[in-house]
């Protein structure tokens, strides 16, 4: 038998606004593709109790493609919305940190909220051998080379982050644990963070292969 007590819907309390942890960490790990920054952010997150963002997949999910791109087997996103639905998660997430994942992280993290973006490098013959056993088609191998070759992410971070907050990890022949380390350790100490210590075409060009990697 109900009372009227029972019968009454109960009184919800006010619910709580959510409190964000302080000095949350929103870090961006840049890079061309098959440089490692799946492997390394993914540690990050778990180092950190952060949460892992891949923007691949964030595209696909949430739809933010605007269409796909045949010739170079890519999806072009909508920018303006991948900005904002990073923000709201940066907002909502209440983690100590996010670990933004993606070759164009830098473009569409609004770096008032970044807290450092890490740019790493990879030997481009290193590299060439890692793209070529993930199947990458021979005109986006080059691609990729070349980009690597022109510090293209480097130089989009520069423009689109703050100087200060931009460092390079050369990952090349380091394990991800090794990286990791030296990745804790910039975010541990920021007057380690450098960049400009990479010089692709002076180490090409002393091997006598430069002509392989820089053919456009």
């Amino acid at each position: 038998m109900c009372t009227r007590r029972q019968q009454l819907p109960k009184q919800h309390k006010p619910s709580k606004p959510k409190k964000e942890p302080k000095n949350k960490q929103v870090i961006l790990v840049t890079g061309t593709p098959c440089v490692g920054k799946t492997s390394l952010a993914q540690r990050l997150a778990d180092e950190l109790d952060g949460r892992y963002v891949n923007l691949t997949e964030l595209a696909k999910t949430e739809k933010l493609a605007l269409r796909k791109d045949t010739k170079r087997n890519t999806i072009m996103v909508n920018e303006e919305k991948m900005r904002n639905k990073l923000q709201q998660i940066i907002k909502n997430t209440e983690k100590p940190a996010v670990i933004i994942d993606g070759h164009y992280a830098a473009a569409v993290v609004p770096k008032e909220e970044t807290t450092m973006v890490l740019v790493l490098r990879r030997d481009p013959r290193q590299l060439r051998e890692f793209m070529t056993n993930c199947g990458f088609a021979e005109n986006k191998l080059q691609e990729n080379l070349e980009s690597e070759v022109l510090d293209v992410c480097l130089i989009e971070a520069l423009q689109e982050q703050d100087q200060s907050k931009v460092c390079e990890l050369n990952v090349t022949d380091k394990t991800v644990e090794t990286s990791l380390t030296e990745a804790l350790a910039v975010l541990k100490d920021s007057n380690k963070c450098r960049f400009g210590n990479v010089d692709w075409i002076s180490t090409l060009e002393q091997a006598g292969v430069l002509n392989e990697y820089l053919k456009s």
